[in-house]
């Protein structure tokens, strides 16, 4: 692997997971207390699994990342990478949203933003490399899941 390559594979993996830490990091000390007063929904999976879950997902979104960034700069590559970013803003945004403003509400809307350009990152990754598309299911799956949670959440309280 090419030197430049392996910074990319670094960068690319850091940035997903730094910015999930650091969201974390945010919205942990603000969630307790405002959380355990909400109704939780019968279909809320326990919340150690969120850590693990979200660990891989960002590994896994930046590896796709990576095998995007790779290729020959051009339109496309570049179109995919910003829409990558866009998706990646909207999902660190989320946390905050949730649960350091406890908005719900906005929430919902924002996830449901998110999903959509989610399905776009994947349609463009595709075009490029369709591995990189592909390894993404499982966020897309994920977040299609946490909104439905959400859902459940704003619905019971």
């Amino acid at each position: 692997m090419k030197r430049i390559d392996f910074f990319k594979l670094v960068a690319s993996i850091i940035l997903p997971l730094s910015l999930g830490a650091l969201a974390g990091m945010f919205t942990s000390s603000a969630a307790p207390e405002w959380y355990a007063t909400l109704i939780r929904p019968s279909i809320s999976p326990p919340n150690w699994l969120f850590g693990p879950v979200w660990t891989t997902l960002y590994i896994i979104m930046g590896l796709s990342l990576f095998l995007i960034w790779k290729q020959v700069r051009c339109k496309e590559r570049n179109r995919a990478i910003f829409v990558f970013l866009f998706q990646l803003a909207l999902n660190f945004c989320w946390s905050f949203i949730f649960f350091y403003f406890n908005k719900i509400g906005f929430a919902l809307a924002e996830i449901i933003l998110l999903w959509l350009s989610i399905i776009v990152m994947l349609i463009q990754f595709y075009r490029i490399k369709a591995l990189a598309a592909y390894i993404n299911i499982p966020y897309l799956l994920w977040v299609s899941f946490a909104t439905i949670l959400n859902a459940s959440y704003y619905l019971l309280n």
